[in-house]
């Protein structure tokens, strides 16, 4: 069989294309994510930082807010460990707890803002967000 010289100039042409757009698709889902920690969940610091630019803390106030954060992440990894029946109640008794923690570190004008933030998991909408028309989330 005789390869003429068209054809291997395509041949090597359509390789170099898959070549080429494979590296630029690897290239672009690595360049432009953020770093976050484990399941794609934000880490501990990048939650402060968004605590931080929404209510504006203290230098007092960053250290025992990092600390609440910590204790709460701590207790959702033991949380995801519980039976399925069991982790609902314990995550919503965790965050309760750290909706407390908050509320005694923060000011009052800075808890309404905490509040006010959207929440992961909720569609970025603290009441659970709206469907598209218009109805609440079942």
């Amino acid at each position: 069989m005789r390869i003429n010289k068209a054809s291997l100039v395509a041949a090597l042409a359509v390789a170099g294309l898959l070549v080429g757009s494979t590296l630029a698709y690897a290239q672009a889902n690595d360049g432009g994510e953020k770093k976050q920690g484990k399941r794609g969940f934000p880490t501990v610091e990048e939650r402060l930082a968004r605590i931080d630019e929404a209510v504006k803390l203290t230098d007092e106030q960053k250290p025992k807010v990092k600390a609440a954060l910590e204790d709460v992440q701590k207790q959702m990894m033991e949380a995801r460990n519980a039976a399925p029946e069991e982790r609902r109640d314990k995550m919503q008794t965790i965050m309760a707890d750290q909706d407390k923690k908050m509320k005694e570190i923060l000011t009052p004008d800075q808890y309404e803002k905490y509040k006010a933030m959207p929440r992961p998991g909720r569609g970025g909408k603290k009441d659970g967000g709206e469907k598209k028309d218009g109805e609440k989330k079942e």
